[in-house]
């Protein structure tokens, strides 16, 4: 507690020195957003969204929807926001050429990416994995099969990064929320064409996009995006197994393992997207998307024993091969309508039905040291999943444009059917359980929220959501349901005390919740290759099961923030948060006595543990550097830093910590245009120290630190054509995790150390 104290108070001195430099600087309020029933601002460049857009939320009606394509508008959407919210803009987005919307996810402010470089996992906020964060595409949940991987930054208008929950945007939000807003088509008829390679380890990833949009009426537009790309990846890893007396320390059997992967993966999207104005702030859009996906991939490993005490398990294989194929489709129709009842009330519905599936196939064979076969297994999947949602909402503004009522339902079901054949040397695994898993899940939710601009100092947010979700799943042995029900009040305040809404305070009390995901409730097992049936297996090797009397964890939780808005468009703040989280689920490890095999085995399950708090500060600035010297280079500066603390009440300490967070995350960033020359270079710094959670009393986990310089250079050869080159990772680290289980009078030790690269693209913009 006393370290954080001491980080916070730094972080806060810093925000502090930084805002008093620019104190003394005026700055007039920026341009007054066009009235709603104008079209929106023409971009200057288009792409079409893959998934519905609905209509802009009920605010919208107070504070007129435009295209965000500047700092200044961006800013002028943060800061009349009754709810916080930091708003990333496409520029922003499209600076280092990313290949996906995952990968430029790391450079947001608050947000990590689990992973290593080059192969981000899931974006998280505030450094709580696990599903804390809740991330939307134009404010509605992804649908099933759909990954943000799919995405490129060009497809998007701009993200929302909301730090606390909404009733409109959903209470699923423990960390925050991750809204991603994508482009609209546009009345003027252009095509793009964007190509791309990307090269690491002298493998080369190509990639090509087309957009075309145009009129279909004088009230109707249309888009349509097709992608193609190509990724080719090696991937090393180094593995050392270390056992040792918890006792004495003595070794007992220590072990090393390497092991190489393969990766080849194709990609098609393809897209369109037609909406026809009915009135004034009425419309009716149409939208569709198909992507097709394929994977091949291909690893071998050695694993040699170094030392081996009398008694302990000599290695399991001495060489081993392993080959994955993979077919995957999803494809989704959305419709939304918007209409007006009176001057004062418009209602919107939104629908949309979906589909994906796929197709894959494992091998992994294992060898002795002289060559002969000692284990094959071979695994057979398919699923398919169909889904659909309808969702409305009703808006009632009162007072002209100050205040506004919204009273709104959701209602999704998705359906899941799986069969799953595996056989370890021809004979079938989990016979007894068969091979067919269906689930279903149905979601519905019903809300109200007032928003109301009390005075032109204060303004408020109030709402109440109800949210009940049912998951019953069934298996040839079992079936099982589980119900969570939850309501959540919320309230956020503003307080703009320095004319002309130079400076604000925000205020967030809120209650949040995390339902449990259905690979958490579901109970089939999934078996440990390592340690195939029907021999033991080890602490540091479990097999993986579900809880289905999982609970949802819920979370109480306090922000406050300052806000400073500078006259060149920076803005600067400050966010301190608490949440206080009861029924925190946590993977637990233990020795159990199961159906599947006829040995005890252990078992990683998904419990509720009891009670945990993580709290922080988060400070962000995005400005020009004459903000701070006079006469200085019109450089743009960037800077985000996150210190975090949590407790969790039921592991011992002093690293009992939230799953996945770390002590804090960082980023340094800059951009610059030089005067005389159609040249713009860039650079950014994400970091994130190392850290050590303590999972269980017996379990343990041990991250490096992640460090990714990322640069561009863009090269603007005329009003159509443009050339980007991009750096990513240029100074590699690897990236090195530990895990340690006390079991059986001994410390199990697992040190993966994984290997990243530099990757550098060049892409060919062009507007025909």
């Amino acid at each position: 507690m006393t370290q954080f104290k001491q980080r916070a108070v730094c972080v806060a001195l810093a925000a502090l020195s930084i805002q008093s430099v620019a104190l003394a600087q005026t700055a007039q309020p920026p341009a007054v957003t066009p009235p709603a029933d104008e079209s929106p601002a023409v971009p200057k460049a288009t792409e079409a969204p893959a998934i519905a857009k609905p209509d802009t939320p009920a605010r919208a009606d107070r504070v007129a929807p435009v295209e965000v394509t500047g700092r200044n508008s961006a800013n002028d959407a943060r800061r009349n926001a009754s709810a916080a919210k930091i708003i990333i803009t496409r520029e922003d987005l499209e600076q280092y050429g990313d290949s996906n919307l995952g990968e430029a996810m790391r450079r947001l402010p608050g947000v990590t990416t689990g992973g290593r470089p080059g192969r981000p996992g899931a974006p998280q906020m505030r450094g709580m994995g696990g599903g804390f964060t809740q991330i939307l595409l134009d404010g509605q949940r992804i649908p099933p099969g759909f990954s943000i991987e799919q995405i490129t930054p060009e497809q998007v208008d701009r993200i929302e990064i909301l730090r606390a929950p909404t009733a409109e945007t959903g209470a699923r939000a423990i960390a925050g929320t991750i809204n991603i807003i994508l482009r609209e088509p546009i009345r003027q008829t252009n095509n793009e064409l964007k190509a791309e390679v990307r090269e690491e380890r002298s493998k080369f990833s190509p990639n090509a996009s087309w957009t075309r949009n145009g009129t279909l009426s004088e009230t109707g537009t249309f888009n349509v995006t097709a992608s193609v790309g190509a990724t080719h990846q090696l991937t090393d890893t180094h593995v050392r197994n270390l056992n040792e007396d918890q006792q004495t320390g003595q070794r007992l059997l220590e072990q090393l393992g390497f092991s190489q992967t393969d990766d080849h993966r194709e990609n098609y999207f393809l897209s369109g997207r037609a909406q026809w104005r009915l009135g004034a702030g009425e419309q009716f859009g149409v939208q569709s998307f198909f992507a097709h996906n394929t994977g091949d991939n291909r690893s071998n490993g050695t694993l040699t024993s170094v030392f081996q005490a009398p008694g302990t398990t000599p290695p399991s294989y001495a060489t081993r091969n392993g080959h994955f194929e993979g077919r995957f489709d999803v494809a989704r129709i959305n419709l939304n309508l918007s209409r007006r009842i009176d001057e004062a009330t418009r209602y919107e519905l939104r629908g949309g039905i979906g589909k994906f599936w796929s197709n894959t196939e494992s091998i992994n064979e294992q060898f002795t040291a002289d060559g002969a076969r000692s284990l094959l297994q071979t695994t057979r999947g398919d699923v398919r999943d169909n889904s659909w949602n309808l969702n409305g909402k009703l808006i009632r503004n009162f007072g002209g444009s100050k205040h506004a009522l919204t009273a709104g339902w959701e209602i999704e079901s998705t359906r899941r059917d799986e069969q799953s054949l595996t056989r370890l040397n021809g004979v079938q695994q989990l016979a007894d359980l068969g091979t067919s898993f269906d689930v279903g899940t149905r979601r519905m939710a019903a809300y109200v929220q007032d928003e109301w601009d009390i005075s032109p100092e204060w303004a408020a947010n109030a709402g109440l959501r109800y949210e009940t979700i049912r998951t019953q799943s069934s298996t040839a042995l079992d079936t099982y349901a589980n119900t969570s029900r939850v309501l959540t009040p919320l309230a956020h305040f503003v307080w703009r005390f320095a004319s002309p809404s130079r400076d604000q305070l925000r205020l967030s009390l809120t209650q949040s919740y995390r339902a449990p995901s259905v690979q958490q409730l579901t109970s089939r097992p999934i078996l440990n290759t390592l340690y195939p049936l029907p021999a033991a297996n080890t602490a540091v090797s479990p097999d993986r099961a579900g809880n289905p009397n999982l609970k949802p964890e819920r979370a109480n939780g306090v922000d406050l923030a300052f806000e400073r808005y500078l006259k060149s468009g920076g803005v600067m703040s400050v966010n301190f948060f608490v949440r206080d989280i009861k029924d925190l689920i946590r993977t637990v490890t233990a020795l159990e006595d199961v159906s599947w095999a006829n040995a005890d085995r252990y078992v990683a399950r998904p419990k509720n543990i009891g009670k945990a708090i993580t709290k922080g500060i988060e400070f962000d600035a995005k400005f020009q550097l004459r903000e701070l010297i006079d006469d200085a280079i019109p450089l743009n500066l960037r800077f985000n830093l996150s210190v975090y603390d949590s407790n969790v009440a039921a592991v011992v300490g002093p690293y009992n910590r939230i799953d996945s967070q770390p002590r804090a995350s960082g980023n340094l960033g800059a951009d610059y245009k030089f005067r005389g020359a159609p040249l713009s270079v860039g650079g950014n710094l994400a970091w994130t120290p190392a850290y050590t959670t303590q999972q269980t009393d017996t379990q343990l986990q041990k991250i490096t630190t992640k460090r990714v310089y990322d640069a561009f250079a863009l090269w603007t050869i005329n009003s159509s054509t443009k050339l980007r080159l991009s750096l990513s990772n240029i100074a590699p680290i690897d990236a090195i995790t530990t895990n340690v289980s006390f079991a059986d009078g001994q410390r199990q030790s697992v040190i993966s150390d994984a290997r990243t690269d530099r990757s550098v693209a060049l892409r060919l913009e062009l507007r025909l």
